[in-house]
């Protein structure tokens, strides 16, 4: 599962929006909580949960084919690591934008993910406007084994979002 808060959630989807009609891309920073199943520890598995505590946006450096492809520079991955270290953080997933395209995992995204056990999340935008979010899993041992796991996302709403919205469901009955 795939855990993130609700302004990070709509803001990576923002993100998508303003880079349209080119590919957004950014870094999910947080902690990977281990799961149980059936009494043992699932690390790296669906039993797992990501837990997204921050989101830093990257600089899309394909310049031969923006559009429909991201690439995120070694060394501004490299600052980005180091960031959070810094803050206590790893790296738990990585997230993009398919422009015009469906929230599914591309041959390309694919060959491309080398992170096990990281998420990576990939917003549809459509004509400009964020449609649907989808994440998957990259699961396996190595790359001869690895392959991309549909993962559910928890959106976490802070404590005063969520009392407004229930004020507001009082305020109407």
């Amino acid at each position: 599962m795939l855990r993130i808060h609700y302004a990070d959630y709509e803001a990576l989807r923002a993100h998508g929006e303003e880079t349209y009609p080119n590919e957004c891309c950014g870094v999910l920073l947080g902690k990977n909580i281990a799961g149980e199943d059936n009494g043992t520890v699932a690390v790296n598995s669906a039993a797992a949960v990501n837990y997204v505590q921050q989101i830093v946006r990257a600089g899309n450096t394909r310049t031969d084919s923006a559009h429909n492809r991201y690439h995120i520079a070694p060394q501004e991955l490299v600052k980005i690591q180091r960031q959070a270290r810094g803050l206590g953080l790893d790296i738990v997933g990585f997230y993009h934008s398919h422009p015009d395209h469906p929230a599914q995992w591309s041959k390309t995204d694919f060959a491309e993910a080398h992170w096990l056990g990281c998420s990576y999340i990939i917003t549809s935008v459509e004509q400009g406007k964020a449609v649907l979010t989808n994440s998957f899993l990259l699961s396996g041992t190595g790359e001869d084994d690895k392959n991309f796991d549909d993962q559910p996302i928890q959106i976490d709403i802070a404590p005063n979002v969520a009392e407004a919205a229930a004020q507001t469901q009082k305020g109407q009955a």
